[in-house]
């Protein structure tokens, strides 16, 4: 067991810790904790682009409005506000650092960069560099962060816990090396940027998801967990059974792609007025009940009609892809299902990124901002990553000395091994009962079943926590189950359906102001 002094502590190297280490290692020492699993997380997935108002033709207020109608009530204003109105100078800030973007040559192009259209926008505001913009950024902010003298990359450590002192302040984290070795970093302040909860589910849009373990940790301190209810899953992850995971665009849609069932049949216009540009969560549904009508395993995207060039120049990477596993997307539909994405809820934080523990800060997919409400609109995410972790930035500016002599708590454990095959057993049993009963359409019935088979897997695994030894796999297994339970929990107490949580027993909205749940690691014990 070793122990390290650190200034800030940054766990997790998307685009959030990378943007946040950039932004304040001039004024401050950081430690970024970013293992070689990082490289396939979440945002190098990105494929859309980043939502922002760029164009003179759109505006703060309109992108405002959409985010809130796509939220459905739950967003709060302020968060969004605050969002929307710090985009831009976000967006010149990565075209500082030379993220390539795509350009923008036409004669009428009102901006030098394309921007694309999603759903649930009510302007082309997307900015993006072709359809990779997640791996752009992403090569780009890890090319300045190698950089950077003040800034230590940590790739041969897993957190797996956080450290607090008798006075309730995080003071670092736990961390395992790849020889199964602990280490505890101690830090001045600690910043969660370690994703969301989508690996919770049995199919995702990325294929090494987080499970929610940073929501956990930061819960086992006793910050407040709020919306983990609104779970979003992506209209359109490519249906590819021998495949890894691999997602389709929104901006396919946004571009004029059409939803078709395995029949050949539109179906979006005659459920809404905005065909397939709707908001994610009205699609996702739509795509599921169509499958369940039809009895098939899949539904089908078309875009032949954009013909060859536009196909090759917008969406390249999908091109390049679906022509790889033996699909031809020029003269064939595109197979896809919903499946897991983006987690709307999280840490609850403020516009800081602190949560409600002292000198813990949750940032990126792991916090609840209140940006996204009951469903995050499409590009509004990587937008979030790069607002909160420049104003977590200007928070942390002024160093937060806390009191070194205070007494740390730290956690024993036991000494065997966990059997590797019996804790794969019960994540895939919990990603089974999560897929099953709590994912685009949840029912009572179904959310009871799910609580009891989560409880029953709790008390196998609760056992062999307490007497082996740490190790990675068995404290992301531990956390990700106990996150689940809070999820449902949370669920179970929204009686009534909104936005990304819809539940037939209860399908209307409830009567009066919609108020974000709240939940603690506490509520469960």
């Amino acid at each position: 067991m070793t122990h390290g002094n650190h200034d800030v502590l940054i766990i997790g190297g998307g685009v959030a810790g990378l943007v946040l280490a950039l932004e304040i290692a001039d004024r401050r020492r950081v430690t970024l904790l970013r293992p070689a699993s990082d490289d396939l997380g979440a945002s190098r997935w990105a494929q859309g682009g980043i939502a922002a108002v760029l164009s003179p033709s759109d505006d703060f207020d309109a992108h405002i409005a959409d985010t809130l109608v796509a939220g459905d009530g739950l967003c709060d204003e302020a968060a969004v506000r605050f969002t929307v109105e710090n985009g831009p100078a976000a967006i010149e800030w990565l075209l500082s650092l030379g993220v390539p973007f795509t350009p923008d040559s036409s004669p009428d192009a009102g901006y030098p960069y394309h921007l694309t259209r999603e759903g649930g926008h009510g302007a082309r505001r997307i900015i993006h560099a072709a359809d990779a913009t997640g791996l752009a950024v992403m090569e780009t902010l890890q090319a300045k962060v190698a950089a950077h003298p003040a800034i230590q990359v940590l790739d041969d450590l897993t957190a797996i816990g956080l450290i607090d002192d008798i006075a309730g302040r995080c003071r670092g984290a736990r961390c395992l090396d790849s020889q199964g070795r602990l280490h505890e970093l101690l830090a001045s302040d600690t910043v969660l940027a370690t994703g969301g909860a989508s690996g919770l589910y049995r199919h995702t849009t990325s294929p090494h998801p987080a499970s929610g373990e940073g929501m956990l940790m930061g819960a086992e301190l006793g910050a407040e967990l709020r919306n983990l209810e609104f779970q979003q899953f992506h209209p359109t992850c490519l249906y590819d059974p021998q495949g890894s995971p691999f997602l389709i665009s929104e901006a396919v849609r946004g571009e004029g792609g059409r939803l078709l069932n395995v029949q050949g049949e539109r179906f979006m216009p005659a459920l809404d007025s905005r065909a397939e540009l709707a908001p994610r969560d009205i699609v996702a549904r739509a795509i599921d009940a169509e499958m369940q009508r039809t009895g098939s395993d899949h539904v089908l995207l078309d875009i032949r009609h954009l013909g060859g060039d536009a196909i090759r120049h917008h969406f390249p990477t999908i091109h390049a892809h679906c022509a790889d596993r033996g699909l031809d997307i020029l003269r064939e539909p595109i197979p896809v299902v919903p499946a897991a994405h983006y987690s709307c809820g999280g840490l609850a934080t403020d516009l800081a990124g602190a949560t409600t523990v002292p000198g813990l800060y949750a940032i990126g997919e792991v916090a609840c901002t209140g940006l996204h409400g009951a469903n995050r609109m499409a590009s509004n995410s990587l937008l979030e990553c790069l607002v909160f972790a420049r104003s977590c930035a200007v928070a942390l500016t002024h160093r937060n000395n806390p009191d070194d002599s205070a007494e740390l708590r730290f956690l024993s454990a036991g000494s065997q091994r966990a059997d590797p095959q019996a804790l794969d057993e019960i994540r895939q049993r919990m990603r089974r009962v999560m897929s099953a009963n709590v994912a685009i359409v949840r029912r009572d019935a179904g959310l009871t079943e799910a609580a009891e088979a989560l409880d029953e897997l709790q008390q196998a695994l609760a056992p062999l926590r307490d007497v082996c030894a740490p190790s990675t796999e068995l404290a992301g297994l531990w956390q990700a189950l106990r996150l689940a339970q809070i999820t449902v929990a949370s669920a179970r107490a929204r009686r009534e359906s909104r936005g990304l949580h819809f539940n037939p027993d209860c399908p209307d909205h409830a009567q009066g102001i919609p108020q974000p749940s709240r939940m603690y690691l506490a509520d469960l014990n």
